[in-house]
């Protein structure tokens, strides 16, 4: 069967030589299946810029498709879409610019998380020092309803179970 060459863009397998790889590699689909794999990790300010410059898709605002997809060159994105990609674009320059500038990190970050955690930790080894006993385990008030278990299952009344007079002993 020889040697097979598997394209991960474009998901599928041929017999590897020379011509077979130069077309494909060559290829419409596998050229549009590399170009929506790289699109994936695009930057959202070059995707704002471009999407910008675009009009808008006819086809894709009357019918919310379009028969090119993402080969289309008119923007399938709305006024909405386009906002919140503006405010994602502002929030990460303003973070780059605070990182920059060497402030303290916002909270919410990895370093955050990372400062409670140690401070957790050296709290839990501080207060080890008394072994606390653990509490045992209670139903909370009125769980499990009594009515719904079988005798078998339910709590002895108080004074313990009454014996029957043939099983005593004595």
């Amino acid at each position: 069967m020889g040697k097979r060459y598997f394209c991960d863009y474009c998901d599928r397998s041929f017999q590897d030589n020379l011509h077979n790889r130069k077309k494909h590699l060559n290829g419409v689909q596998h050229l549009r299946a590399k170009r929506a794999w790289y699109d994936l990790f695009r930057d959202a300010a070059a995707i704002l810029q471009e999407e910008q410059t675009k009009k808008p898709c006819r086809k894709f605002l009357q019918t919310g498709q379009c028969d090119f997809g993402s080969n289309c060159r008119f923007s399938h994105m709305t006024e909405q879409d386009l906002e919140k990609l503006s405010a994602q674009v502002q929030g990460e320059q303003r973070s780059k610019e605070l990182r920059q500038e060497g402030a303290d990190v916002p909270p919410g970050t990895i370093e955050d998380w990372l400062e409670k955690r140690a401070k957790r930790l050296s709290a839990a080894q501080s207060n080890s020092a008394l072994p606390e006993k653990p509490a045992p385990f209670q139903y909370p008030p009125g769980w499990p309803p009594v009515q719904d278990l079988p005798p078998s299952l339910q709590a002895p009344p108080p004074g313990g179970w009454p014996v029957p007079p043939n099983l005593q002993w004595g």
